[in-house]
């Protein structure tokens, strides 16, 4: 009996360790998406008796367990997080719905009426999403650092703007002016 309890821990040790020391941290996307559902309860005090509550029942160490031995196995082996994919319904400003589907690469938009799709994709060796319709492919952002971004100006050269309120309030006055061309 207790021959065989050593052989289990054994296995069941090398089973641990072969798992956490395959060189894959993994994205913890599932215990990440459950964090960022708490922070955005709009109460300060209720978001951190939830928190206080996940963590007294152990819905985090679950999330957690279920990241370190399944998902992020599943990641480092297939390339694709499976909780990372997921599709939800948003209504626009302008009353229509929109089917928005995420996945590891970015985001496909439908508008529902019509079915005209725009497609977000993210490269994370150009640090750059770019946006695809019926039209074609093209750049819509690059970050340059972590307070700067290259958009496009109304003249069709790369503007850098900074990552703030008031970058985007001039980046929104100088596409929205008139571009008259110099000869």
């Amino acid at each position: 009996m207790r021959k065989h309890f050593k052989s289990v821990a054994a296995i069941l040790a090398a089973t641990f360790i072969g798992l956490t020391a395959s060189s894959c941290i993994g994205s913890f996307a599932l215990t990440n998406k459950l964090l960022s559902w708490n922070r955005q309860i709009d109460s300060k005090f209720v978001n951190e008796l939830v928190f206080i509550a996940f963590w007294i029942l152990p819905v985090y160490e679950v999330s957690g367990l279920a990241d370190l031995l399944v998902i992020n196995s599943i990641e480092f082996w297939s390339g694709n997080n499976p909780v990372v994919a997921s599709s939800k319904t948003v209504t626009g400003t302008d009353g229509q719905k929109y089917l928005v589907e995420s996945d590891a690469d970015g985001y496909t938009i439908t508008t529902e009426a019509t079915g005209e799709m725009v497609r977000l994709d993210y490269s994370a060796e150009d640090r750059a999403w770019d946006v695809t319709t019926a039209n074609g492919t093209s750049r819509l952002m690059t970050f340059v650092d972590d307070t700067h971004v290259a958009l496009p100006a109304a003249d069709g050269r790369q503007a850098i703007v900074e990552v703030s309120a008031e970058g985007l309030m001039a980046y929104r006055a100088e596409s929205a002016a008139p571009v008259f061309a110099l000869r």
